[in-house]
């Protein structure tokens, strides 16, 4: 099973790869991170580290046995005990359950190691995966909202003690 790890200097090589080998297939369902995302990764790799060291947010890598990146589980904009969930998973990885799995446990470190009591989670009405695995993880739709001009499904989970 792979291993979820707090995001490290030493996964940027890992991560890097994740991303382009994956560019086609998650601008399916979010929007494309640009080629300036690719050009200036490691300055990028290097600011989240240092946000993360603050606090307000707390990135997360699945890693499989090789070292290879296979998800990405990000908790962003904490504040005030709650903060936003991100996460995408590898095409060669998806349906195995992994992006469930990940979104599991970040929902159980948010709570238990970053104190935190409420977790939202946006995603768009056609990415059906996405909704499952919200729906499988506890999380309730809550209404609709417009990202980079785009409606998505809002969710809400509170995280019990």
């Amino acid at each position: 099973m792979p291993d979820l790890e707090r995001l490290a200097d030493h996964h940027a090589a890992a991560l890097l790869r994740f991303e382009r080998d994956n560019r086609a297939w998650f601008a399916r369902t979010v929007p494309d991170r640009g080629d300036d995302y690719f050009a200036g990764f490691d300055a990028r790799h290097a600011a989240l580290l240092a946000e993360q060291a603050t606090g307000r947010c707390h990135f997360h890598v699945l890693v499989d046995d090789d070292g290879e990146v296979l998800g990405r589980f990000n908790l962003v904009d904490v504040a005030d005990g709650s903060a936003e969930l991100g996460y995408r998973v590898a095409e060669r990885a998806a349906g195995r359950g992994l992006a469930t799995a990940g979104v599991r446990q970040v929902c159980d470190l948010a709570r238990d190691e970053y104190g935190l009591t409420r977790l939202t989670a946006d995603t768009t009405p056609d990415n059906l995966g996405s909704l499952a695995v919200l729906r499988r993880t506890g999380f309730t739709p809550v209404g609709e909202v417009l990202l980079d001009g785009r409606p998505v499904l809002r969710h809400v989970r509170e995280l019990a003690g």
